[in-house]
C-alpha cells in the first residue's frame, strides 16, 4: 500500500517534534517584587544625583518529569541615591522546557540556553515595572549565560577538589 503525502507529512510531524532538542512548554512570572522605601522624597533626590544600581541574576532548576525542567530566571536589582534606597526590585522569570538531547548536553542547555530565551522578557519585565513606579526604566546589559556557566562548574570542581580533600586528611 502506498503512503499518501498526508502519511508522510504526519510521520515526519512526528519524527521532528521528537528530535527537536528544546522546547518551550510554558513561559510565566513565578514572583514579582517591588519596593520604593524612600518615595517620594527620593524622586528629588535623583534629579540632582544618579542612583548607584547593584543586579544580581542567577538561575535555577526544577525537574517535572524526564526530559521536562522548570528554569527559573532570578533577577534582583537595588538603586540606591547615596545612603537612601530609591527602589529594590525581585523578579523570578520561569520558563517550563522539554529537552531533548544526549545526557552532556543536558547542563549547557539548562543553564545558558534556557536562561537566554527567558531573558529578554525578564528584563522587559523589570523595565516596566520600574518605568510604571515613576521611576526611569531599568535596563539590565546582555548577560553571558556562557561564562555564568563556566564559573559555576568551577566553583563546583573547586568545592568537589576540597570535599575529597578534606575526605582524605581525615
Amino acid at each position: 500500500m502506498a503512503e499518501t503525502p498526508e502519511d508522510i507529512n504526519e510521520t515526519d510531524g512526528a519524527a521532528a517534534e521528537q528530535t527537536i532538542p528544546l522546547v518551550i512548554n510554558a513561559q510565566y512570572i513565578k514572583d514579582l517584587s517591588f519596593e520604593a522605601p524612600s518615595a517620594p522624597g527620593i524622586f528629588q533626590m535623583m534629579q540632582s544625583q544618579q542612583p548607584d544600581i547593584n543586579v544580581n541574576i542567577n538561575v535555577d532548576t526544577n525537574k517535572f518529569e524526564e526530559n521536562v525542567f522548570e528554569v527559573i530566571l532570578t533577577m534582583a536589582a537595588t538603586a540606591t541615591v547615596g545612603e537612601d534606597t530609591a527602589f529594590i526590585i525581585e523578579l523570578e522569570f520561569a520558563g517550563v522546557f522539554t529537552l531533548n538531547c544526549p545526557p552532556e548536553h543536558l547542563q549547557p542547555l539548562i543553564f545558558i540556553e534556557c536562561p537566554r530565551l527567558l531573558f529578554p522578557f525578564a528584563r522587559s519585565t523589570l523595565a516596566q515595572v520600574t518605568r510604571d513606579a515613576g521611576f526611569p526604566p531599568l535596563m539590565v546589559g546582555p548577560v553571558d549565560f556562557v561564562v555564568m556557566f563556566q564559573r559555576e562548574m568551577e566553583a563546583r570542581a573547586a568545592a568537589e577538589a576540597q570535599e575529597d580533600a578534606n575526605g582524605s586528611a581525615e
